[in-house]
C-alpha cells in the first residue's frame, strides 16, 4: 500500500489543484489565526468544494472553542478534524461526539517518552500526527519546519493509524518514512517557495518523492 499524503495549509485554488492531481489523500486547511497559513472560513468553503470525496478535507484548530468549531462547519464542508493544540483525550472524545466527525490528534515529538504519552490518546482520536515540538519561543505548536529524531516511532504498537509531520522535504521524507515506519505523512512548510505560500511545483515534487521511497 502506498504512503498516504497529507498537504497542509492550503489557501490557493491553484494548489488545492496541485495536491489533488498528485495524489494527496488529504487536503488540510488551517484556521489557527496566527499561523501565516491561516484561511478565512469563506475562502475555505470554496477551496473545500473543488476536493473530490476521495480526497479528505481536513480542518486544522489549536485549542479551540466549540463555537469556532461549529463556524467553520456550517459553511466548510471537512471530513476530519485536525486538533493541534493541547487538547485532552477527554476534549478529543468531546470533540469527535459533539461533531460526529473523525479527529486527527496533533503531538508534540522530542523522545520515546512523548511517543509513550501519546498512548492516551489511542482510544480518543481516529488519527494521530506526530510532529516536533516547538521551540520554546514558536508562536505556533506546527508547522515550524523543524524534525525530530524519527527513529523513536519504531516503537510505537499501537495500531491506531498515524502520520509523521515536522520539517519533511522532498529531499528526507524517504530517509524519514524509512526510519519511522510512518504509513502516512504530513507536510506544509516544506512544501512552500515562501511562508504561507504553497508551490505547486513543490506540491508534486513532494509527492513523487512519497511515491518513490514507498
Amino acid at each position: 500500500m502506498p504512503v498516504a499524503v497529507k498537504i497542509c495549509g492550503l489557501s490557493e485554488p491553484k494548489t488545492v489543484t496541485a495536491a489533488v492531481d498528485a495524489g494527496a489523500s488529504f487536503i488540510g486547511f488551517n484556521f489557527f489565526r496566527r499561523s501565516p497559513r491561516f484561511v478565512s472560513i469563506d475562502i475555505a468553503a470554496t477551496l473545500a468544494g473543488q476536493v473530490p470525496r476521495a480526497v479528505k478535507t481536513v480542518g486544522l484548530f489549536v485549542d479551540a472553542k466549540d463555537k469556532e468549531i461549529e463556524a467553520v462547519l456550517k459553511k466548510v464542508s471537512l471530513s476530519v478534524l485536525q486538533l493541534h493544540g493541547q487538547e485532552s483525550p477527554g476534549r478529543v472524545v468531546e470533540v469527535r461526539r459533539k461533531f460526529g466527525l473523525p479527529v486527527m490528534k496533533a503531538l508534540g515529538i522530542s523522545t520515546s517518552r512523548d511517543v509513550v504519552a501519546a498512548l492516551a490518546f489511542s482510544k480518543a482520536a481516529d488519527w494521530l500526527l506526530f510532529d516536533a515540538k516547538p521551540p520554546p519561543d514558536a508562536s505556533r505548536p506546527g508547522g515550524n519546519a523543524r524534525a525530530f529524531d524519527w527513529h523513536v516511532l519504531k516503537s510505537y504498537a499501537v495500531s491506531l493509524p498515524w502520520l509523521l509531520a515536522g520539517g519533511l522535504t522532498r529531499a528526507n521524507v524517504a530517509v524519514a518514512i524509512r526510519a519511522a515506519g510512518a504509513r502516512a505523512v504530513d507536510v506544509s512548510s516544506g512544501v512552500e517557495s515562501r511562508p504561507g505560500v504553497k508551490s505547486a511545483a513543490k506540491i508534486r515534487a513532494f509527492v513523487n518523492a512519497v511515491r518513490a521511497a514507498g
